[in-house]
């Protein structure tokens, strides 16, 4: 018989009735059974993450108590509306008779884009840092040679210090009779200078996160297999063109979404500079962070402060929506997509 008359098994379409239904109620009693398990995680986050993030947004429409300007009474507040996101994004002040104005200088909301520039600059620096000595970190540690056990252990110890230790540690480095000046033969005030403080927090911060990064790349080319390799030797690639050809593309998942976690977590630095610049440096702004703003903040109004952490996790999510949706690193998508064309 030739194997081209063989028919495949039919699917569940053709299956009488009885096998139809029964196999739909132990569908539906597992789904029902699926959704009990995870009901009482389902409450947990609604309760933890939730809550909170409902709280904010309600009270960020919210007034904060204070003078009123137009009877020089102290009032308890009220609905504000977008108030307080206006004094944030357009930089505007509550004015007399309930008008709004520009905000003076010196005012916390005119320096919200400085915060949001500063946020950034920090982010796209360190992480483009930290991504290229963690890539060369990675590819070290995955080499087969004696004593790689203690390079790995050695690599990891700045990660494995709490950042505020890490923060003080670098303070005194950069302070003016420091290491750093010493070692420079300079004077340079790494703390309070705006470029300097800036370069400092920089490098304070790639110093702490690079073993992250190196981790989670080595992880990425641990599961590469060395047949992949055997075979691009064979086929007479050159080292350069197996890390271009091979490693890169096999590492692109493993490596976006090393690059995301850091990215989400560069937006939100606040220990780092705080201790290490007090949250300021040189002008007054140079270091000052988002996360800097909105603990600022909550010393003159809770109201305020969440608008502006509202706006700071809406800013958060589209950086990562961006991510998922068009940089590659929904994996569980391009696992499915590989799994596919296999079968094809």
């Amino acid at each position: 018989m030739s194997t081209s008359n063989v028919v495949a098994p039919s699917s569940t379409k053709s299956r009488p009735p009885e096998q139809r239904a029964g196999a739909k109620r132990v569908h539906r009693q597992q789904s029902r059974w699926a959704l009990y398990l995870i009901l009482p995680t389902i409450v947990l986050l609604a309760v933890v993450i939730g809550y909170p993030i409902v709280s904010a947004i309600v009270m960020s429409f919210q007034k904060d108590a204070g003078l009123d300007p137009a009877t020089g009474l102290f009032v308890q507040g009220g609905f504000a509306g977008f108030q307080n996101y206006a004094h944030w994004l357009f930089q505007q002040c509550a004015g007399p008779n309930g008008t709004t104005v520009s905000c003076p200088p010196g005012n916390l909301g005119a320096t919200f884009w400085s915060a949001v520039g500063v946020t950034f600059f920090f982010t796209i620096t360190t992480v483009i840092l930290e991504t290229v000595l963690g890539l060369w970190f990675a590819l070290i540690m995955n080499r087969a040679f004696r004593g790689r056990g203690f390079v790995r252990a050695a690599i990891l110890i700045p990660w494995a210090i709490p950042t505020a230790v890490t923060a003080k540690l670098w303070f005194f480095i950069f302070s003016v009779a420091g290491v750093a000046n010493a070692v420079l033969n300079t004077h340079i005030l790494w703390t309070s200078d705006e470029w300097a403080s800036r370069f400092a927090v920089i490098i304070a911060d790639t110093w702490k996160t690079t073993p992250f990064m190196a981790l989670l790349i080595l992880a990425g080319l641990q599961i590469i297999p060395e047949d992949v390799y055997e075979a691009a030797k064979m086929d007479g690639a050159s080292t350069w063109q197996r890390f271009w050809r091979v490693t890169m593309p096999l590492l692109k998942p493993a490596l976006m979404v090393a690059v995301l976690f850091r990215v989400l977590d560069a937006l939100r630095i606040y220990d780092l500079p705080q201790i290490l610049t007090g949250g300021g440096g040189g002008t007054g702004h140079a270091t000052t962070t988002l996360s800097i703003l909105v603990v600022d903040q909550i010393r003159q109004g809770f109201n305020s402060a969440a608008a502006l952490s509202t706006i700071t996790f809406i800013l958060i999510f589209l950086v990562a929506f961006i991510f998922v949706r068009f940089l590659g690193t929904n994996v569980v998508r391009t696992q499915e997509t590989q799994a596919k064309g296999a079968k094809g």
